[in-house]
This record gives structure tokens, C-alpha cells and sequence, in this order.
């Protein structure tokens, strides 16, 4: 099987890889609930939620939409022509490895100048 960095590109890998943590975790602030919360309507240990939000484990489609559905929300899957943009900026990086690190700083001080305070 191709590796998925080279199909999608390490950018798009990243959001695919972390899709379940990124969706449990979309769901949480929707909802106002805690881990603690989510894992208690789901019926699983606090520390199942927190591994899949950091991307420690990646749990099952139907595993991942019982814990979506005790919240009250549901997983909708669809597919789409892949869009390839994250791949083309990804070897626009690779080539201009110095420029592609004055724009990452450049958001990380955007990012962290609009944060909120937690």
C-alpha cells in the first residue's frame, strides 16, 4: 500500500491522522461538556477520551460515532474529489524550506496574539 504522506502530502496526512481527535474534540466545545462528561454518557473511562483527543488512539468508525451519538450528535461521511492545495503547499515548503519558516512564525504570533485566555 502507497504511504499516505506521499499520496495526500505530510498536510493533509496530519489532518487525516488526526481526524478522530479533531472531530471528539469539535464535538466537546459544541456541546460545553468536559472529558469527563463525554466519557460518562458514552459508558468509557476519561482517559479513553483524552487519548483519542490527542491522537494517541484512533478508535473505530462506530466506536467514535457511539461516543458522538451519546452526546446527542452524529458522524455524516461523504465523499469528495480529493483537492490536492495542501500537497502543492507542501513542496512550495519543501522548496523554499527558509521562507515556509518566516510565514509559520508569522501565524504562530497571529494565532497567539488572538488566543483566547483559558
Amino acid at each position: 500500500m502507497r504511504d499516505l504522506d506521499e499520496l495526500a502530502g505530510p498536510t493533509t496526512a496530519g489532518y487525516i491522522r488526526r481526524t478522530a481527535a479533531n472531530l471528539l474534540k469539535d464535538a466537546r466545545i459544541r456541546t460545553g461538556l468536559t472529558q469527563q462528561q463525554v466519557a460518562d454518557a458514552a459508558g468509557v473511562p476519561r482517559s479513553t477520551i483524552a487519548r483519542i483527543e490527542t491522537g494517541r488512539m484512533q478508535p473505530t468508525i462506530p466506536t467514535l460515532d457511539t461516543i458522538l451519538i451519546s452526546i446527542g450528535l452524529e458522524l455524516r461521511l461523504r465523499l469528495e474529489v480529493f483537492d490536492d492545495h495542501d500537497r502543492v503547499l507542501d513542496r512550495r515548503a519543501a522548496a523554499y524550506p527558509a521562507r515556509q519558516a518566516e510565514i509559520d512564525a508569522g501565524l504562530d504570533a497571529f494565532v497567539e496574539k488572538y488566543r483566547p485566555a483559558i
